[in-house]
């Protein structure tokens, strides 16, 4: 069983991807198969019908469904803008879903696989308004299975310490319950 973690950011100081390496490391301690991708390695235009039409999803969409599909479970850690996800972020999944093989939706690869979110943000509410908007793409968009646990951590800019790990103790214990329970329900998606 193998977990993917990846943050909807690029920046290098991202309090997401630390989230999301904050979430690998937990899934490593805990003898799980574990992998931090970065999306600036899969630039993307913006997503665009007539670029589609001519020239078909890019090489690096195609590059990134064939990652998704190597992992039974796939957290993501997404940064809020403006009360949302970022438009990396949505525009990634876009063009995801347009990858599409003979005979398929573009939809498979997310309906066959359990799915984890999380944010980080320097406000009170933790990217909690960008988590939902996010498990409306998911679930309602795309179709994926989203587990019910997630992590939405406020004041990040203060929230992580030196190693990575998480400040507040309550908050640390509730990453590691929805990477367990990520695994979890990974294990048994895959397995059904």
């Amino acid at each position: 069983m193998r977990l993917l973690f990846f943050a909807g950011s690029t920046r290098e100081g991202s309090y997401n991807k630390k989230l999301a390496r904050l979430g690998q490391h937990i899934a490593e301690v805990n003898g799980i198969e574990a992998v931090f991708v970065d999306l600036r390695n899969y630039p993307m235009p913006l997503y665009d019908g007539d670029f589609e039409t001519k020239e078909g999803p890019p090489v690096k969409a195609r590059e990134f469904k064939a990652l998704l599909g190597e992992y039974q479970g796939v957290f993501i850690a997404s940064p809020e803008y403006n009360s949302s996800v970022t438009p990396l972020l949505k525009n990634t999944l876009d063009w995801v879903t347009r990858v599409r093989d003979k005979g398929e939706t573009g939809l498979e690869v997310f309906k066959s696989r359990v799915f984890a979110i999380s944010g980080a943000s320097p406000g009170y509410y933790g990217a909690m308004r960008s988590l939902l908007t996010l498990r409306q793409i998911l679930a309602v968009g795309i179709g994926a299975l989203v587990i019910p646990e997630q992590i939405a951590v406020p004041r990040a800019v203060d929230a992580f310490e030196a190693d990575g790990s998480l400040k507040d103790k309550g908050q640390q214990a509730l990453c590691k319950s929805v990477v367990e329970a990520l695994a979890v329900a990974a294990r048994k998606f895959a397995g059904s």
